[in-house]
């Protein structure tokens, strides 16, 4: 499940944000969480891959980056709370923009929901997240794929 590795990715993320190195995050914890080994190193691989690209997790954003986009009557009654700052909690964390999160309502909002809970947020942040690296010409390995 792409939420999941999306999890541990806000994981290692805020375990970098804290001036810990990749290397001394403990993944027991994560395994004790229920990942799995699998889930585990494709959130590692994204982040590496992301990380070689010359994108930064820790730097903190300048004051265009940091601003939130405010939902409008509508998108409140469609988004709800929850939902909404997992959205922004992925966006002050680097993994999304401003413009990501735009892009994100404005396809809950064409697609025709009329409620968006986290698990859904969760979902179309994903679908998102690995949509995104895929066209960008990124190869993820898939749940049960292995290198030979």
């Amino acid at each position: 499940m792409q939420e999941r590795v999306v999890e541990i990715i806000l994981y290692l993320v805020s375990e970098l944000r804290s001036n810990k190195r990749l290397s001394d995050v403990d993944v027991s914890s994560l395994t004790r969480d229920g990942y799995t080994q699998s889930e585990i190193s494709s959130a590692f691989s994204w982040l590496f891959e992301r990380l070689s690209l010359g994108k930064s997790m820790t730097d903190v954003t300048s004051g265009a980056s940091t601003s939130h986009r405010m939902l409008n009557d509508t998108e409140k009654m469609v988004v709800e709370s929850q939902a909404y700052g997992y959205l922004i909690q992925c966006q002050q964390l680097g993994l999304l923009n401003n413009i990501d999160v735009e892009t994100i309502i404005e396809r809950i909002m064409m697609a025709g929901f009329t409620t968006i809970g986290l698990p859904e947020m969760k979902s179309f942040v994903a679908g998102y997240l690995f949509d995104m690296e895929a066209s960008n010409g990124q190869v993820s390995l898939g749940m049960n794929d292995t290198i030979h």
